[in-house]
């Protein structure tokens, strides 16, 4: 078992034992609890460089690595490239942030129809954001309808967004949460870890953010 996941098992461990006990753990308890998982300072440097990497902090990945001496699981330079895409999507340029994942890796969306998926419901998302009913309703129609034929999953998320053309006011719509900014930063996530399990950067850092240190 890697390092990384010893240290997520006992985290966890920890946090069972919190929501298994009746007893309401103080916060010394529960920094001191922290404080017995042991980590060597290598160790913990590689912690700290997965993160640098995965939420695209080239230059501080870049210095800690000189500072510290601690190799990267992946190339820097492919960092750059990779948030691009990100902020496509969190942007809402999603046509854009497609052709820049197959410019990276044209497997990523032939081997992944959930995230390929997502990336054109989020394209959907947007032509109703900004009111082109008309298209939207044809690229429902010709790109996804397909797709939620062959799965029971995809049509029903594709009947949730199409009902935003139901109303007038999306503040008044169950489903409004849609055009919120989350929904973005949701996809944009999804496209991230695509892109760093195809570099075979490991990916779990979203899980050690459960875990803030105090």
């Amino acid at each position: 078992m890697s390092l990384f996941w010893f240290v997520i098992r006992q985290l966890a461990e920890i946090e069972e034992q919190m929501a298994t006990s009746k007893k309401v753990i103080t916060r010394e308890e529960w920094e001191k609890r922290l404080n017995d998982v042991k980590i060597r300072k290598e160790d913990m440097n590689k912690l700290v460089m997965n993160f640098l990497v995965t939420e695209g902090y080239v230059e501080a990945a870049e210095k800690f690595q000189m500072e510290s001496g601690t190799e990267p699981d992946i190339d820097l330079a492919t960092i750059t490239d990779r948030m691009a895409v990100k902020k496509a999507v969190q942007s809402g340029n999603v046509e854009d942030a497609i052709e820049k994942v197959n410019d990276l890796n044209p497997e990523i969306l032939d081997t992944n129809p959930q995230l390929f998926f997502h990336l054109q419901q989020q394209r959907l998302i947007e032509l109703i954001r900004n009111g082109k009913i008309e298209e939207a309703l044809e690229f429902a129609q010709e790109e996804l309808a397909p797709r939620g034929e062959e799965n029971q999953s995809f049509l029903e998320e594709l009947e949730r967004t199409v009902s935003l053309l139901a109303f007038e006011d999306v503040s008044n719509c169950p489903v409004g949460e849609l055009l919120d900014i989350s929904q973005r930063l949701k996809t944009a996530s999804e496209v991230n870890a695509a892109i760093l399990t195809s570099q075979s950067h490991e990916k779990g850092l979203s899980v050690v953010t459960r875990y803030q240190l105090f």
